[in-house]
C-alpha cells in the first residue's frame, strides 16, 4: 500500500490529534463487541426458561450495559479534548470546538469490482487490477488525511471518484458486494450499508471536520491567522448545509438533519467569534462610538451562541451532544453578553457629553443600542445629565459582573471544561475588570439602587455566512475511463456480448453510416449488405476496429480506422444496447434515491479481521447482525439487536436503533 505518497495523506502522523483519532477506532471496536455481547445475552433470555441460566444472564447483561456506558463515556471525552486541537503557539484565545473524523473500516473493492466489470462490461477485470489498487489506495488514504488545504483537497479528489464509481458500478436495481461501514461520530455505533451514497456523506461530514480543525488551529493573534479561521468556519458549515440538502435520509444520526443544522450554527457562531477577534485585535479605542460598536458586535456573538445552545438541548439532540460542547455554547453566550454590558458601561461612565461632541449622532447611537430606552428615558437626557449615565452604566457593569459570574459556574460544572486553564483565566479577568471598574463608580453614601439594565440590541457589520468550497466540486480523472464513456457505459445500462464482425470494403462502400460522438454508431444500414448478414445491427455502438478501443473515438477518427482497412477486410468489435426496462424489480433495501427508505443494513460485519483484506472476501458474508432489518437475512446466525423501547446503558431513549423503519423514528 502506497497511501503514504499520496499528496494531502499523513499516515504516520504521531500527533495528539492522530492518537485521539485512533483511540477513537478502538473505542468503537470496543462498543461493537459489547453490543455483540448485549444481543447474544439478550437472545438468551428470550430462548431460556431456566431460571439459574437467567440469573446469570441478567447478571451478565448488567456488567456490559456499564461497560457500555463507560465507552460512551470515553467517545464523550474525545469529542471534548479541544484543547489537541488549538493552535500551539497560541495560548491566549478562547478554545473552539472541532468536529473528530468519522472512522471507518477497510473496503476491498477487489472481487466485486472485477466480477462486475467481467458480467456487466464483458471485459477482463484483471486488467483493471492498476485502478482498483489506486481506488483503494486513495480510500486508504483519506482515513489520514494532513490537517492542512491539502488535506481537504484529498478527500475531496475522493468524493469526486465516487461521482464516477456510482454510475459506473452501483445500479439501483442490482446489490453489489461492497460494504461500507462507519462509525457515528457521536455515539460510536456502526452502520453497514451496500449504498455509496453512505460513503459519500460520510466522506462530505469528514471534509467538515477537517476544515473544523483547521480552523481551530489558526493561529488567532494575528490577522492572517483569523482570516483563515472565519474562512474554514464558513467553508465547514458549506459542506455541512450541502451534505444536509444533498444526502436527506443518512441512517447515520450524526448526519441526520437536525445534528447537521445544529452542527452549522455552531461553525457559523466560531466564524462569528473570530469575526469579532478580528475587529478587537489592534485594541478598542476608548471612546463613545467604537464602544457602542464593540458592545453590539459582542451582543452578535452571545446570540449566535445562545442559538447554538438553543438547538443543542432539544431532544433527541441533547442525548448525544457532549456535555461539554453544550456548557461551552452557553459559556460563552454568558461571557459576550457580559462583555457588551461592560462596553456600554465604559461609554456611559468614562466619557460625557462635550460641547464640541455631535450630539445628533451620539443621541442616534444610543437610541440604536436599545429596544426600549431604560426606564422610558429619552437618549438624550441620558447623554446630557451625568447622574443619569452613572446610574445606567452600573447597571450595565452589575449586568456584566453577574455574566461573568454564571460563565465561572458553568465552566465549573463540567470537568472537561475545567482542564482549559486559558478558559479560566480569560472569565476571571472579565469578571476582575468589570467588579474594579464598579468599585471605581461606587460611592460609599450612595443608596443601592436596583434598576436592570435593559438587553443590548446585537449588531454586526459582517454576518457569518456558509461558503460552499470549489472542493466539493474538484475535477479528477475517472480511474475507469477505459470502460468508454459513462453517458452511454454505466450500470444502469444494459448490452449484448461483443460481436465481431468481418468488414470487406465493396466498391469503397461500408453498407451504412456512423453517428454521434464517442462511441459512434451504425446508422443507415442496407440490410442486404455482407455486415448486415453477418449480424450488424441498426443502432449498434462501435467498440473497436482491429486491434484499436474505439469508444472514445468520433465519426472521423473510426472512419479513418475503416477506411485504412485492405481487401482482406478488417474486424469490427460492437455491441447492441438492450431494453432496460426488462430488468427485475430492486430488493427493498435502499436508502436513497427514489426507492422505499428503510434502515435496513444497518448491520455490523461479523468478523473483525480487518488486519488481513486480502484473505476476506466480502461477497461470502452472509452472516452479520442487523437491526432494523425488513427483510430478514436467511442466514441462521443472524442475531437482532434490540430495539428503541429498551433503554440499556444510555438511560434515556436512545434514538440511534430506530423500533420501526421510518425516519421519524430515527429524527
Amino acid at each position: 500500500n502506497h497511501s503514504g505518497l499520496i499528496p494531502g495523506c499523513n499516515p504516520f502522523a504521531q500527533t495528539g490529534r492522530s492518537k485521539l483519532q485512533n483511540k477513537r477506532a478502538h473505542i468503537n471496536q470496543q462498543i461493537i463487541k459489547q453490543m455483540r455481547m448485549r444481543a447474544g445475552a439478550e437472545n438468551l433470555l428470550k430462548a431460556t426458561s431456566n431460571n439459574k441460566v437467567r440469573e446469570q444472564v441478567v447478571l451478565e447483561l448488567s456488567y456490559v450495559n456499564s461497560d457500555l456506558q463507560l465507552l460512551m463515556e470515553q467517545l464523550e471525552g474525545l469529542n471534548s479534548s479541544v484543547d489537541v486541537y488549538q493552535n500551539v503557539q497560541e495560548m491566549s484565545s478562547i478554545p473552539l470546538i472541532p468536529l473528530g473524523l468519522k472512522e471507518t473500516k477497510d473496503v476491498d473493492f477487489s472481487v466485486a469490482l472485477k466480477d462486475l466489470i467481467l458480467e456487466h462490461y464483458s471485459e477482463d477485470g484483471s486488467n483493471f487490477q492498476a485502478e482498483i489498487d489506486d481506488l483503494m489506495d486513495l480510500r486508504q488514504a483519506c482515513r489520514t488525511p494532513s490537517r492542512n488545504p491539502s488535506g481537504v483537497d484529498l478527500l475531496a479528489s475522493y468524493f469526486s471518484q465516487l461521482s464516477f464509481l456510482e454510475p459506473r458500478f452501483f445500479s439501483p436495481t442490482r446489490q453489489i458486494a461492497i460494504f461500507f461501514t462507519w462509525y457515528d461520530s457521536f455515539t460510536g455505533v456502526p452502520v453497514c450499508q451496500q449504498n455509496i451514497s453512505l460513503e459519500k456523506a460520510s466522506m462530505l461530514f469528514n471534509m467538515a471536520a477537517l476544515y473544523s480543525q483547521i480552523g481551530t488551529r489558526a493561529d488567532r493573534q494575528t490577522q492572517a491567522g483569523l482570516e483563515d479561521a472565519i474562512a474554514a468556519f464558513q467553508k465547514s458549515a458549506g459542506v455541512l448545509h450541502y451534505l444536509k440538502e444533498t444526502f436527506t435520509h443518512t441512517p447515520s444520526y450524526d448526519m441526520s438533519p437536525a445534528m447537521l443544522s445544529m452542527l452549522i450554527r455552531l461553525m457559523l457562531a466560531q466564524a462569528q467569534e473570530c469575526m469579532f477577534e478580528q475587529i478587537t485585535l489592534p485594541g478598542i479605542r476608548n471612546e463613545f462610538f467604537s464602544l457602542l460598536k464593540i458592545a453590539q458586535e459582542a451582543a452578535k456573538v452571545g446570540e449566535t451562541y445562545s442559538e447554538v445552545h438553543q438547538s443543542m438541548i432539544q431532544t433527541p439532540i441533547k442525548n448525544n451532544v457532549p456535555f461539554f460542547w453544550t456548557t461551552m455554547s452557553e459559556l460563552k453566550t454568558n461571557h459576550y453578553n457580559s462583555l457588551a454590558h461592560y462596553f456600554v458601561s465604559t461609554a456611559l461612565l468614562d466619557h460625557q457629553l462635550a460641547p464640541s461632541d455631535d450630539e445628533d449622532k451620539q443621541e442616534k447611537a444610543l437610541s440604536q443600542l436599545y429596544d426600549t430606552m431604560p426606564e422610558g428615558r429619552s437618549p438624550l437626557d441620558i447623554l446630557k445629565n451625568k447622574e443619569e449615565r452613572r446610574r445606567i452604566g452600573k447597571a450595565h457593569l452589575q449586568r456584566s459582573i453577574m455574566g461573568h459570574e454564571e460563565a465561572i459556574r458553568i465552566h465549573s460544572r463540567c470537568r472537561h471544561l475545567q482542564k482549559l486553564d486559558i478558559l479560566s483565566e480569560i472569565l476571571q479577568a472579565g469578571l476582575k475588570r468589570s467588579l474594579t471598574k464598579f468599585e471605581q463608580n461606587d460611592k460609599e453614601d450612595e443608596f443601592t439602587d436596583y434598576m436592570l439594565a435593559p438587553d443590548i440590541i446585537s449588531k454586526t457589520e459582517k454576518k457569518a455566512e456558509m461558503e460552499i468550497p470549489a472542493a466539493t466540486k474538484v475535477k479528477v480523472k475517472d480511474l475507469f475511463q477505459r470502460l468508454g464513456p459513462l453517458s452511454v457505459f454505466s450500470a444502469k445500462q444494459r448490452w449484448s456480448a461483443p460481436r465481431t464482425i468481418r468488414l470487406r470494403l465493396q466498391d469503397r462502400d461500408l453498407g451504412f453510416t456512423l453517428k454521434g460522438d464517442a462511441p459512434v454508431q451504425i446508422q443507415s444500414l442496407d440490410p442486404l449488405c455482407p455486415a448486415a448478414v453477418s449480424g450488424l445491427k441498426e443502432g449498434d455502438y462501435l467498440v473497436a476496429v482491429g486491434d484499436t478501443e474505439c469508444k472514445w473515438l468520433g465519426v472521423s477518427d473510426v472512419m479513418k480506422l475503416l477506411k485504412g482497412a485492405d481487401e482482406e477486410g478488417v474486424n469490427i468489435r460492437v455491441v447492441s444496447m438492450l431494453d432496460s426496462s426488462s430488468q427485475p424489480m430492486p430488493t427493498k433495501s435502499a436508502t436513497y434515491g427514489g426507492l422505499p427508505k428503510t434502515y435496513s443494513m444497518i448491520c455490523l460485519a461479523h468478523d473483525e479481521d480487518d488486519k488481513n483484506p486480502k484473505s476476506r472476501k466480502v461477497a461470502k458474508k452472509p452472516s452479520f447482525l442487523s437491526w432494523g432489518l425488513k427483510n430478514k437475512q436467511k442466514s441462521g446466525s443472524t442475531l437482532s439487536l434490540p430495539n428503541a423501547d429498551y433503554n440499556g446503558p444510555w438511560n434515556r431513549p436512545c434514538p440511534t436503533y430506530p423500533s420501526s423503519c421510518n425516519e421519524s423514528a430515527l429524527y
